[in-house]
């Protein structure tokens, strides 16, 4: 492979360490040195002060899980540091290739040659608002999953509230349910909650409200209420972060 760099570094990051491999200069004049480094805060910044004792500026770092963003976010700091996150496909798809010293090599030959695709990072701000998306879409997910598991609840004390309501959650469902575990179980008197258009008659309603609920089942229904009225705060907190 033609070498187009004089001097570069290839990093395979892990969790509790990195391998670098830098290359100096060219064909049988080339200086190669490898070491490893710890991932904690005062290693990493060791790493860079070694990368600037050997005057390297041209550094690219295998896009490892999550294990690379510390190692970026901290030589990121460092002007003289031109730093290239690549897929770690590059490395991976070579066979053969098992050790880390060995994929640190393979990473800085081919961005010695020039063969290395640089992934895009996002600026700050932005990886900033897609972690707070990303909360958010989970504690969305968290809600859904205690919403149905009330639904599995009721459905085992035979409340076929979901058989009379297309939006079990809606206002009407809400209150049933909520009325559910205070207590209240007279399905004459759940059917009050009843407000706008639903296509079930009362008498559905009764039938479908008409069932067996223990202390056990309120128990769990409570639970499930508070923990989705604690998972609803949390995500109108993040909801501003959403819009920008």
């Amino acid at each position: 492979m033609e070498e187009m760099l004089d001097r570069c570094c290839g990093v395979d990051v892990h969790k509790e360490s990195l391998t670098a491999c830098i290359m100096i200069g060219s064909g049988k004049n080339m200086i190669k040195k490898i070491r490893q480094f710890a991932t904690f805060t005062g290693d990493i910044q060791a790493f860079g002060a070694w990368l600037k004792e050997h005057e390297i500026t041209r550094v690219a770092i295998e896009s490892t899980g999550v294990y690379w963003k510390p190692v970026f976010n901290i030589l990121a700091v460092e002007e003289h540091l031109d730093l290239m996150l690549v897929n770690a496909r590059h490395v991976k798809n070579v066979p053969g290739r098992k050790t880390d010293i060995k994929d640190s090599e393979w990473l800085c030959k081919l961005l010695k040659s020039g063969l290395l695709e640089r992934n895009f990072i996002p600026p700050e701000d932005m990886r900033n608002l897609r972690d707070l998306t990303r909360y958010r879409s989970k504690l969305v997910g968290s809600m859904a999953s205690e919403k149905n598991r009330i639904i599995k609840i009721l459905e085992t004390a035979n409340i076929k509230l979901s058989s009379v309501l297309s939006d079990v959650f809606g206002t009407t469902g809400s209150s049933i349910i909520e009325d559910l575990a205070k207590g209240e179980t007279d399905p004459k008197n759940l059917v009050k909650h009843i407000v706008g258009n639903v296509k079930k008659s009362e008498e559905d309603f009764i039938k479908a409200l008409t069932g067996r609920v223990t202390p056990h089942h309120r128990f769990l229904i409570r639970q499930a209420l508070d923990h989705i009225f604690y998972i609803a705060t949390l995500i109108e907190k993040l909801t501003p972060f959403k819009s920008g």
